[in-house]
């Protein structure tokens, strides 16, 4: 009798499995944490060792095929795009669906490792109310077309198409409602659909360009015609940022608008420092302003000076030596009960200023800024200096603490259209490493998809 199901042959093992598969198929399995588990058809088959991949796509079957790391020494795509972070990552998703052979190049180990930080770990994603008002550029205008033709809206639509639930915290701000992972699972997920190939661990060592550019890294060599730069800012050094996008654009001679710490928090001088930094972690409503720009949100004394959502979005507009005006009492004429009473003192004035004021900061501002005697004039005047304290910072906390770049490649250097340098054909910048920051609460998210998926509609 034949066998109902033809020929029984020996059960391969699990590896072999992989192996058989990829050699006829060129399908890829997904694994688990090693020992790596098998899946197939949703049905676990086995652990068994396999090689470390660098990437996962086209090259993760070729190495599951035998290949080896040190022999792989030229990759040729249509287009390579320089960081696995929010911009590379859309740009590489938006020319991946219309059928361009893409390869993202990360030095780091994972991608996305900025997403998985922002927001308190919930990634503050994009902004309800984004305008172009909301980005600061040597060029004000250069934004507006990445920015219309990839608003908040789409974004949104990708982020509820893969079910992840979010909301609206404040000033038209989305966040996850789990965690940042979701974002970058959803970016990946969108990046092997479109036949994406990622190589993390990856540094590159030289670019050069003739005809098309060349990358090379340790062991291998990469190229294609177009060349796409998302390497970010010099934000969060510990975390890997460097400043080799800016150095490959001057070696295009393309210019640089130097680049500055932006949205961080600044330092007292000496005095103030004394004087209020033992109230760390006292905050407060106020208006934050320089000549050109205020805001109106919370104010954090810290045990260096000052931060809180006024501090930093105020800190992309100040410049060394100039000085702050922070409005404590917001919309109050916190004195004006005194200049109708009989009783006018430091106890009638502090009780005054607790009603608008955290206690320990109202009574510590106060003893610093006591009048001479207590006139209607002097009220007005105290009640001024309230409106209009004058602090100037010794600095701020740097790159360190700050969340994103200022300046960076310059705008007049680029198409507002495609991201493509004027100078050098098929070379793009996106993201952070562009002059274009955005303002506090998921611009700079929404300035990364745009600019990604400009560039990646243009390859």
């Amino acid at each position: 009798m034949p066998e109902p199901f033809g020929p029984i042959t020996p059960m391969q093992s699990p590896l072999e499995t992989v192996n058989e598969m990829s050699r006829n198929n060129g399908v890829l399995p997904y694994f688990l944490d090693n020992p790596c588990a098998l899946i197939i058809g949703g049905k676990f088959l086995g652990s068994a060792p396999v090689p470390s991949l660098p990437c996962y796509g086209a090259s993760a079957r070729w190495l599951l095929a035998g290949g080896s790391t040190k022999s792989q020494m030229a990759h040729n795509y249509d287009a390579l795009i320089l960081g696995a972070g929010a911009a590379g990552l859309m740009c590489a998703i938006e020319a991946g669906k219309r059928g361009r052979r893409v390869a993202v190049l990360e030095r780091a180990a994972r991608v996305g490792k900025k997403i998985l930080i922002s927001g308190g770990g919930r990634c503050n994603f994009t902004n309800l109310l984004c305008r172009p008002e909301n980005f600061i550029s040597a060029n004000p205008h250069f934004a507006k077309s990445a920015l219309a033709r990839y608003t908040p809206a789409d974004f949104i639509a990708l982020v509820e198409n893969h079910s992840i639930p979010y909301h609206e915290k404040t000033l038209g701000q989305l966040f996850c409602d789990r965690a940042a992972r979701d974002i970058t699972d959803m970016l990946e997920v969108e990046c092997r659909a479109a036949d994406v190939d990622i190589f993390l661990n990856t540094a590159i060592q030289e670019v050069r360009h003739s005809t098309e550019f060349t990358l090379h890294t340790a062991d291998a060599e990469f190229s294609a015609p177009a060349l796409v730069v998302a390497t970010g800012g010099l934000t969060i050094p510990k975390m890997g940022a460097t400043d080799f996008g800016y150095q490959l654009a001057r070696q295009f001679g393309i210019k640089i608008c130097e680049p500055r710490p932006a949205l961080t928090p600044l330092l007292f001088e000496a005095a103030d420092r004394s004087t209020y930094c033992d109230l760390a972690g006292v905050s407060t409503e106020v208006i934050a302003a320089t000549d050109l720009q205020a805001f109106r949100e919370a104010m954090l004394i810290t045990h260096q000076g000052l931060s809180g959502p006024a501090i930093l979005q105020i800190s992309s507009y100040w410049n060394k030596g100039q000085p702050l005006r922070i409005d404590l009492a917001p919309d109050r004429e916190v004195f004006a009960s005194l200049r109708e009473s009989s009783t006018r003192n430091a106890t009638t004035a502090r009780a005054a200023m607790q009603f608008a004021l955290p206690n320990r900061f109202a009574t510590r501002w106060l003893d610093a800024h006591l009048p001479p005697r207590w006139t209607n004039e002097d009220l007005a005047r105290l009640e001024k200096k309230l409106h209009q304290w004058t602090v100037t910072p010794a600095g701020t906390e740097g790159f360190d603490k700050a969340e994103v770049t200022l300046g960076g490649v310059g705008t007049d250097e680029l198409s507002s259209k495609t991201m493509e340098s004027l100078k050098v054909r098929g070379l793009f910048f996106i993201g952070e490493v562009v002059d274009v920051t955005g303002h506090l609460g998921g611009f700079n998210f929404q300035w990364a998809w745009a600019s990604g998926a400009a560039a990646g509609r243009a390859l």
